[in-house]
């Protein structure tokens, strides 16, 4: 059940690249991602995965809708990932594309970071 609805106010200025839309389902932050995830867009998605507040200690990232993915990304996951769980939070990422799947699995980042095949197992406790 979504609690909250807010759309990234930079999505308008690139959104063939990426756009970010953040919610809260049952006290869990959902990051919804669409586009591609590179070099490009890399400071975006950091931003949004280091915004504070009350519901940030448990973040999903729905990778249903990335068509492409870099080094940036899994640079950005590794970071926060790490950012979470220091602060006694999580990270999973839901439901990734085969090509953005693929790219977790060759670097190994599927075995860090729990990964999910779909949103609503990656919210599921």
């Amino acid at each position: 059940m979504a609690e909250g609805r807010m759309a990234d106010p930079g999505q308008s200025e690139a959104p063939e690249r990426l756009s970010i839309t953040s919610t809260v389902t049952d006290g869990i932050r959902v990051l919804t991602l669409a586009g591609e995830i590179d070099f490009h867009t890399g400071d975006r998605l950091q931003e949004a995965l280091a915004v504070a507040g009350p519901t940030t200690a448990r973040t999903v990232v729905d990778l249903d809708r990335v068509t492409f993915m870099d080094s940036s990304g899994i640079n950005v996951f590794i970071a926060a990932h790490h950012a979470l769980s220091a602060s006694g939070g999580w990270l999973r990422l839901a439901a990734p594309t085969e090509h953005v799947l693929r790219t977790l699995q060759l670097v190994g980042l599927d075995t860090v970071i729990d990964c999910r095949p779909t949103l609503s197992q990656a919210l599921a406790a």
